[in-house]
């Protein structure tokens, strides 16, 4: 049984077919999804997505590209939001200097408010984090520094030394369907070293599909064909990726296992 760490199941591509998306999902083995946030608009509807079903969970947060747009949404908002009790994570949230969509300095600030919900949920962080590894890096060491917190770094694509360094603050790895892309032959050279404790699997749907989806829209059950990849990767077996992958889901979303 797989887990999708992270998908966008409200995105167009996706809502419009949702229950059959989901019913997909479900008959390739995938168990569970984490249905994600990045704008507070859509919060209510991610939620009542959750709702549909056991294995659907929601989170709440702010991607950093909307972070221009919602300069009001601090830490006390992510806070009672958190408290549905579908929601099981803060995020995402992060820095993107790829598509500089928002202010860098907004974008961290924003970044620190979800971190401190997080401390005050105890729900762990989604990170997000593209052409920016320094600046985030920085940015979660200062404020484990300032109390513990826990998280992942989704959609995994930045350095073996960015790893590391997540690594050691206690983060979680989320590898997507980009591991299995031809060009990705450094990420894939990381994801094969990965500690198996420390490793999640995700699609990022509707973006993203792995070989052999490429090309079509990324869905929850597509999570099925990363795991091979990575599994063989890994010389694992996919059962194997699966039990541990789905085992380290649930000791970070605990919440889901309450």
């Amino acid at each position: 049984m797989f887990v999708d760490s992270h998908c966008h199941l409200n995105y167009d591509g996706l809502v419009e077919r949702q229950d059959e998306v989901i019913e997909a999902a479900r008959a390739r083995g995938v168990s569970t999804m984490l249905n994600i946030s990045t704008r507070e608009g859509e919060w209510d509807a991610i939620i009542a997505t959750a709702e549909k079903g056991d294995d659907i969970w929601a989170s709440v947060g702010i991607h950093p590209h909307e972070a221009d747009a919602h300069p009001d949404i601090d830490t006390a908002k992510l806070v009672a939001k958190a408290d549905h009790p579908r929601v099981v994570a803060i995020g995402e949230t992060g820095l993107d200097y790829y598509y500089e969509h928002s202010d860098r300095e907004q974008q961290k600030s924003s970044f620190r408010s979800h971190i401190a919900a997080c401390r005050e949920t105890d729900l762990p962080l989604i990170v997000h984090t593209r052409d920016a590894d320094a600046d985030t890096a920085e940015i979660l060491a200062d404020e484990m520094g300032k109390g513990a917190y826990r998280g992942v770094i989704h959609c995994f694509t930045a350095s073996q030394e960015f790893a590391d360094i997540a690594l050691d603050l206690g983060f979680y790895i989320s590898i997507s369907g980009i591991v299995t892309f031809k060009n990705a032959k450094d990420l894939q050279a990381t994801a094969a070293k990965l500690p198996a404790e420390r490793l999640l699997i995700e699609t990022d749907s509707p973006f993203l599909a792995p070989v052999p989806n490429r090309g079509k829209t990324c869905e929850p059950a597509f999570v099925a064909d990363t795991a091979a990849f990575l599994a063989d990767l890994r010389g694992e077996s996919v059962e194997e990726l699966a039990a541990y992958t789905t085992h380290n889901f649930h000791t970070l979303f605990d919440k889901t296992a309450a």
